[in-house]
């Protein structure tokens, strides 16, 4: 299993939850809701990683790596106890300074073995 590389997202990570529920609505306006599924809580987290142009290009190996073999990946989030699966399928990286990077990417959480 992959770990992501221990290198730090820039202060400001966005948290997203998304519940799985199913929803019946009835004609007279009364609804029903049910959740669905085990994991029905998936997180998303939007993270930015200001560092140097050496830790960008680590990031973006190991995000390309995972693209091509399409395996989810070990990540701790800043701020959460205990370590999760992700995928990331979308990422940026901008290079604003000499030697500096920016990368801006989106980690969900997936549930598997």
């Amino acid at each position: 299993m992959a770990v992501f590389p221990s290198i730090t997202p820039t202060y400001g990570v966005q948290k997203s939850s998304a519940p799985v529920t199913r929803k019946v609505q009835f004609g007279d306006g009364y609804e029903q809701r049910l959740t669905f599924g085990l994991n029905q809580n998936p997180k998303s987290f939007s993270l930015t990683f200001e560092v140097s142009e050496t830790d960008a290009d680590t990031i973006e190996t190991f995000l390309d790596a995972r693209a091509s073999d399409n395996a989810s990946f070990d990540f701790t989030p800043p701020g959460e106890g205990s370590t999760s699966k992700f995928v990331c399928e979308q990422w940026t990286k901008s290079i604003p300074y000499l030697n500096r990077a920016t990368i801006q990417a989106t980690f969900r959480q997936v549930f598997e073995p």
